[in-house]
């Protein structure tokens, strides 16, 4: 049962800080590009919050599924993306809502989805995270997640130079099962999907002989969160972020941004690049009128503000060889896998399939798969294999 009132573990330095950072970014937001970009700041930071009381993160649910056969987070991923197709389908069949325009993600479906997942799961086990883990676990003070972070970047700047190649690869173009296929029966073979992804993990946790695992009992300011709720909580602010910025969550062309700017700063002719052409301003201007770039920034200190919360924000320099090592090899295989798959497991996978997208469900089984890669690599490079 989640509770209201505060326990004594806070660490008030770290929370007064992200408070502080959240609150001006989101009066600069305001003032450089209006409300709707402060009102998105304040979604990103109860992400952050979201994603780290409830510990909600791909990488972890995969490889537990994979070791031993455990499948709560993959039915915890699985009824996230049942609310997030009911709330989303209706309004992008009508293609509007409260008068505005709002569009999916729906991308080619092709090599260059197929190998960018794969190799971007791979990236995941051996970088740590996947990118919304990436972001709230450096917002939860992880200095091992900031060197990931900091080669999720290159990465997906180098997959900016590249990419034009690979979409010449073979692909059969972008398919929206909501446009193709209609409402109704986008949905239901959604949510079958989902039901049956859903029992099938039960079977295998019997088969596997899972260990059990304790239920959360949670608290709502300083969690944890039970992992449903935070299925729930990203579900709606992903509807939410429709709302607002007319397109759903993403994560990782903020990325690509962030290094386009680093390597723009030290004199390398990004503009120049064909995937960068038309993106002069972006490259130049402020990071306030990039939405994703935003919402990145307040899910780092809306982590922060959870793990404040909870008594657990305390950074450490002690890291090893192997850590900095797998951490710079995973963030480059994340980085450069996201940009030809166009997104991750939040931008491809979660608002892919909620977009009614082909190339949502395309990267979730090449994801998966190099998931299975990156567990059995994992104790071959000295990290541990849970």
């Amino acid at each position: 049962m989640l509770t209201a009132s505060l326990r004594p573990a806070v660490n008030p330095g770290p929370l007064a800080c992200a408070l502080g950072l959240s609150l001006l970014c989101v009066y600069l937001a305001g003032t450089v590009a209006g409300w709707r970009q402060a009102a998105l700041f304040v979604v990103g930071a109860l992400l952050g919050i979201a994603l780290y009381h409830a510990s909600f993160g791909f990488t972890s649910a995969w490889r537990r599924f994979i070791v031993n056969g455990e499948g709560r987070g993959l039915r915890a991923q699985m009824v996230l993306l049942a609310i997030a197709v009911s709330l989303f389908f209706p309004v992008l069949a009508a293609g509007e809502i409260f008068g505005r325009p709002v569009g999916g993600f729906v991308f080619p479906v092709g090599v260059s989805v197929a190998f960018g997942a794969f190799i971007f799961g791979i990236g995941m086990q051996l970088g740590g995270g996947c990118a919304s883990g990436t972001l709230f676990t450096v917002g939860g003070g992880s200095t091992r997640m900031v060197i990931t972070l900091a080669f999720f970047v290159l990465g997906s700047v180098l997959g900016t130079a590249h990419l034009g190649w690979w979409l010449s690869l073979p692909n059969i173009g972008a398919y929206s099962l909501v446009v193709n296929w209609g409402l109704g029966p986008a949905w239901f073979a959604n949510i079958a999907l989902f039901a049956a992804i859903f029992l099938l993990t039960f079977v295998v946790e019997r088969w596997r002989r899972a260990p059990a695992i304790t239920p959360v009992e949670g608290h709502f300011l300083q969690g944890p969160w039970p992992v449903l709720w935070g299925a729930v909580a990203l579900a709606i602010l992903n509807f939410a972020t429709l709302v607002l910025a007319g397109r759903p969550w993403g994560i990782t062309s903020g990325f690509a941004l962030w290094g386009a700017k680093g390597l723009d700063a030290v004199g390398i002719d990004v503009a120049s690049w064909p995937y960068w052409r038309n993106q002069t301003a972006a490259i130049e201007g402020s990071l306030f009128f990039d939405t994703t770039s935003v919402m990145n920034i307040a899910i780092i200190l809306g982590a922060m503000i959870a793990a404040a919360l909870a008594g657990k924000f305390a950074p450490t320099l002690k890291l090893s060889r192997v850590d900095i090592l797998t951490a710079v090899i995973g963030g480059l295989m994340l980085g450069y896998g996201a940009r030809l798959a166009f997104g991750c497991n939040i931008g491809a996978l979660f608002s892919g399939i909620a977009s009614g997208s082909l190339h949502g469900w395309l990267w979730l089984v090449c994801g998966f798969m190099g998931n299975l890669l990156g567990t059995r690599l994992r104790p071959l490079v000295g990290l541990s294999k849970v």
